[in-house]
C-alpha cells in the first residue's frame, strides 16, 4: 500500500488546550481521506500533551505519530525537524499547534503544490475573548470561519500583495517565510538540510530557512489567497522581542557567511562533508597541504583537481585561498577563507572579501570573530555553519 501523500507536522509545547483544538480541526479535514498522516512534534512538554495526542490517536482513522525530546530551551527548529525525520511522506505541511485549520486547508495545499516551489501562508490572529469561545467540536466544524476577523483579513491581504510584489521584482531577501503554515516538498527540504537547529528561542529560524531555499533555487509562492489558519490567543513566548533584530538569534542570522545546506539540521554534517575547494595556486604548496592534512582534509584531492574533475565536483561551499600564491577568490563559494602564510602578501581587498581568516597575526580592520590563528585552521573551518 502506498504511503500518505502529505504529512502535517504540528509543533507544540505546553499548550494542551490549543493542541486539542488544532487536532480537532485536523480531524475535520475534508477530501483527503487516506492521503495524509499527522506528526505532533513536541518540544518537551511536561503536562498532559502526550495524553492528549494518545487520546486523539485512538479516535481518528489516519496515522498519528508523536515525537518529543527533553526541553532544555524553546527550540522550534528542532521540533520541526523531528517531524520531518519521523515521516517519509513526500510533502510536508508545517503548522503550529496553537492554530486551527479550515476544513479544506489540507486539500487546498495538496491542490496547489508545485515542483520546486514552497507554498507560504500565514494566519489570522484571534484575540483572547474570541479564542476562549472555541470548543473542540467547534474547531472540527470550522466555527471559527464565522468570526469577525476583517482587520486580520486585510492585514493578510496586504501581506499577499507584498509577496507578489517582492516576487515580481525578484527581491533578494523577501517574501518572508512564516513557519506556521508552509507546504514544502521533502526533496526541497532535504536539499537545504531542513531547519538550522543552531537557532534556539524565538525568531529568525524561518527567515533563515526561506533564504536558504531561495538560494537553492526553490520558488517561494503564496497560498494566502486560498487558505489561512486562525491563531488562537495565548501569552507571548518570553523570548519574543518587539523587533526581531533585538532577539537573541539576530547576530547568528546576520553572520557574514552561511551555507545553503546548514550543518546542524535534519542531519549533522561533519567538516568532511563540506565541499571545499582551493582558489588559485599556493606559492608554498607543501605548507598549504600540511595545514589541510592537520585539519583532516584530503589535501591530495584538494590540490590536484583538474578542470574536468572540478566540473564534476560542482561549486564549492567553502573556498580556500592561500597567501602567498596566485589567483583570487572566485566569488562563487558560500564562504571564502583566507589562509595567510606570509602577512606581507595580504591585500586589503582580499581581507575584505574573506569571511574567515587564518593567520599568525590579527588584522584590526576585520571583525575579531572571523579571525583564527593558523594553528586553529580546523576550528576556523568548523565554525562555518
Amino acid at each position: 500500500m502506498a504511503g500518505p501523500e502529505i504529512a502535517l507536522s504540528v509543533t507544540t509545547y505546553q499548550k494542551p488546550w490549543h493542541l486539542r483544538r488544532a487536532l480537532a480541526s485536523i480531524a475535520g479535514q475534508r477530501g483527503v481521506e487516506g492521503r495524509m498522516e499527522v506528526v505532533v512534534t513536541d518540544d518537551g512538554s511536561t503536562d498532559e500533551t502526550p495524553a492528549v495526542v494518545e487520546e486523539f490517536r485512538r479516535r481518528v482513522g489516519f496515522p498519528l505519530l508523536f515525537t518529543t525530546h527533553e526541553h532544555l530551551v524553546y527550540h522550534p527548529s528542532r521540533s520541526r525537524n523531528d517531524g520531518a525525520r519521523a515521516t517519509g511522506a513526500p510533502y510536508i505541511l508545517f503548522i503550529d499547534g496553537d492554530c486551527v485549520l479550515p476544513p479544506d486547508h489540507v486539500a487546498i495545499h495538496l491542490a496547489h503544490r508545485k515542483p520546486g516551489s514552497a507554498m507560504l501562508g500565514d494566519c489570522h490572529r484571534a484575540d483572547e475573548a474570541l479564542s476562549a469561545t472555541l470548543s473542540e467540536v467547534g474547531a472540527e466544524r470550522g466555527d471559527f470561519l464565522e468570526w469577525n476577523l476583517d482587520e486580520e483579513r486585510r492585514r493578510i491581504n496586504r501581506r499577499h500583495f507584498k509577496h507578489r510584489l517582492y516576487t515580481f521584482v525578484r527581491h533578494s531577501r523577501k517574501p518572508k517565510l512564516v513557519s506556521n503554515n508552509v507546504g514544502i516538498w521533502r526533496s526541497d527540504f532535504e536539499r537545504v538540510n531542513g531547519f538550522d537547529e543552531n537557532f534556539k528561542n524565538w525568531g529568525a529560524e524561518d527567515d533563515d530557512l526561506g533564504r536558504r531555499l531561495r538560494r537553492a533555487g526553490v520558488r517561494l509562492e503564496s497560498i494566502m489567497p486560498y487558505t489561512r489558519l486562525v491563531h488562537l490567543w495565548h501569552p507571548r513566548e518570553t523570548s519574543i522581542t518587539k523587533r526581531w533584530r533585538d532577539g537573541a538569534n539576530a547576530p547568528y542570522f546576520l553572520r557574514p557567511a552561511w551555507l545553503t545546506r546548514c550543518r546542524n539540521g535534519l542531519t549533522r554534517r561533519p567538516l568532511g562533508d563540506l565541499k571545499i575547494g582551493v582558489a588559485g595556486r599556493p606559492a608554498r604548496p607543501e605548507q598549504a597541504e600540511a595545514i589541510c592534512r592537520q585539519a583532516g582534509l584530503d589535501a591530495k584531492s584538494l590540490f590536484s583537481l583538474d578542470p574536468a574533475a572540478a566540473s564534476r565536483f560542482g561549486r564549492a561551499e567553502v573556498e580556500l585561498l592561500f597567501l602567498p600564491g596566485e589567483g583570487r577568490f572566485s566569488g562563487a563559494a558560500e564562504c571564502q577563507v583566507l589562509v595567510v602564510l606570509d602577512a606581507a602578501a595580504v591585500s586589503s581587498r582580499l581581507l575584505k572579501n574573506a569571511q574567515r581568516i587564518a593567520a599568525d597575526r590579527t588584522f584590526p580592520d576585520r571583525p575579531p570573530e572571523i579571525q583564527f590563528p593558523l594553528s586553529e585552521f580546523a576550528r576556523a573551518l568548523d565554525s562555518i555553519v
